[in-house]
C-alpha cells in the first residue's frame, strides 16, 4: 500500500498510526503543497491528504480522508479491530467525528499561529515559513479564529482528561478509531511550550498510542 501524504500533516499521522496499529506494509509519497493537487485530484476529486492507494487486485484504487481510510482498513483486515463491537461502535465513530471535524481543525489554527510567531523558531527557513503562510492564508487564520480554536481545545482537553481517568482508553476495553485521533489529532501541540506544561498527561497518552501503533512519536516528544 502507497500512502501519499504531507509529512507534517496530524491527518497523516492519524491514518499511519492506523496502518501502524493493524501491522500492514505501506510505503509513503511525500507530496509538495500547491503541486499536490495534481496528484491527488485525479484519483479522488478532493485536494486534500491523506489518500491511501492499496495497490491490490480487487481494492479500490484510491481512497481520500482519513476516516475512509480507517473504514477501509477495518474490512481489509478485521484484526486487531478499530472498533469496539455493539453499542460502543457508535460511540467510538461519534468521539473520532469530533475529533475530526472539530479539534483537528482546532490543532490546525492553534499550532499555524504559533508557529507564525514564538514558535517561528522551530524552523525559520525560507521555505517553512512558507508553508506556513500559505497554510494561514488557505484556511483563513485570524486572531479571533485562533482564539475560538484555543477554547475548543480547552472543552477538549477537559473531556479526554475525564474520559481517560475513568479507563486507559476512550472507548470499551481497547484502543479504538477514538484513541488513534485524539493521539494523531492533538500531536502537534507537543511544540507549544504552554500545552506541555498545561497537559503533561495527554503527551504521555500520545507516546503510549505511537508505541502501541509502531509509529515514531510526533515533533516536540
Amino acid at each position: 500500500m502507497l500512502l501519499l501524504q504531507f509529512s507534517t500533516s496530524h491527518y497523516c499521522r492519524k491514518a499511519r498510526l492506523a496502518l501502524g496499529y493493524k501491522k500492514i506494509p505501506y510505503q509513503v509519497q511525500n507530496l509538495t503543497p500547491g503541486l499536490h493537487a495534481l496528484k491527488i485530484r485525479p484519483l479522488t476529486g478532493l485536494t486534500t491528504t491523506p489518500v491511501l492507494l492499496p495497490q491490490l487486485e480487487g481494492q479500490p484504487k484510491a481512497i481520500g480522508d482519513s476516516t475512509r481510510i480507517f473504514k477501509f482498513l477495518e474490512t481489509y483486515r478485521q484484526e486487531p479491530p478499530l472498533v469496539p463491537e455493539g453499542l460502543l461502535e457508535a460511540e467510538a465513530w461519534m468521539l473520532e467525528d469530533w475529533l475530526d471535524e472539530s479539534i483537528g481543525t482546532a490543532t490546525r489554527f492553534v499550532y499555524y499561529d504559533f508557529r507564525a510567531k514564538e514558535g517561528k523558531s522551530i524552523d525559520p527557513s525560507w521555505s517553512s515559513q512558507l508553508v506556513i503562510s500559505i497554510v494561514r492564508k488557505q484556511y483563513n487564520i485570524t486572531p479571533p479564529a485562533v482564539e475560538l480554536a484555543a477554547v475548543r481545545l480547552q472543552g477538549a482537553m477537559a473531556v479526554l482528561a475525564q474520559k481517560w481517568q475513568e479507563s486507559p482508553y476512550l472507548v470499551g476495553d481497547r484502543l479504538s478509531v477514538a484513541d488513534i485521533a485524539a493521539a494523531a489529532l492533538l500531536s502537534p501541540l507537543a511544540l507549544i511550550p504552554s500545552y506541555r506544561q498545561d497537559y503533561p498527561w495527554l503527551f504521555d497518552r500520545i507516546a503510549w498510542v505511537h508505541n502501541i501503533c509502531g509509529e515514531p512519536l510526533p515533533p516536540g516528544l
